[in-house]
């Protein structure tokens, strides 16, 4: 299974790129998802989404596992937002205004679980080609090792439902993704048959 590293240098290095000027000759009726106007156009709303995604048992324990693998936090917070770009749920300006809060509910999320978390690689300080201002990063990194995210970026709503999140990575792993429990029925009780019945 590819990690998300991997995918992420998959896609810095797809040439596969559209040449500049093809959306002008696609057909308008039926244009690529990032054509159209996006499905949200304010940060709160798109926070807000991106948070109900992250909790999905999936996904939470695959981002989850991301991070106590060593992955930068940043590196994962740049492939949700692109992934979410190409299907066409915001702009390239609200997915820059993004970086920030989808990193601190990363953030949040890691600490719940009292993971060791990496903000960037030690080089990096580009997201989406763009230089990351160096006091933000010290900031992701000081929440990150103090477990202080700041108040605006989680709501009271989204620190709910981080709390009733389990607490450690084995406890998700088993409670996701553990066989159904199916009740016993005792050996007096036997379920009279479909085809016993006349």
């Amino acid at each position: 299974m590819a990690t998300i590293g991997d995918e992420l240098q998959v896609l810095k290095g797809n040439s596969n790129r559209p040449v500049a000027g093809s959306s002008l000759t696609s057909d308008p009726e039926n244009p690529a998802p990032y054509e159209r106007p996006p499905k949200f156009t304010s940060v709160h709303a798109a926070s807000e989404d991106l948070f109900m995604q992250l909790i999905e048992p999936k996904k939470y324990i695959t981002i989850m596992e991301a991070v106590d693998d060593g992955i930068p936090v940043m590196q994962i917070t740049q492939m949700i937002l692109f992934n979410e770009f190409q299907k066409g749920s915001f702009n390239p300006d609200l997915m820059l205004m993004l970086v920030e809060p989808l990193a601190y509910m990363i953030i949040a999320l890691a600490e719940r679980l009292d993971l060791d978390i990496v903000i960037d690689e030690d080089d990096e300080e580009e997201i989406f080609g763009i230089n990351f201002k160096e006091d933000k990063i010290k900031e992701l990194k000081g929440a990150a090792s103090t477990g202080a995210v700041p108040a605006n970026m989680i709501t009271p709503e989204m620190q709910e439902r981080i709390e009733e999140l389990p607490e450690t990575l084995e406890e998700t792993s088993q409670s996701l993704l553990a066989p159904p429990v199916v009740e016993e029925t005792s050996e007096t009780e036997t379920p009279e048959s479909l085809m016993a019945r006349r």
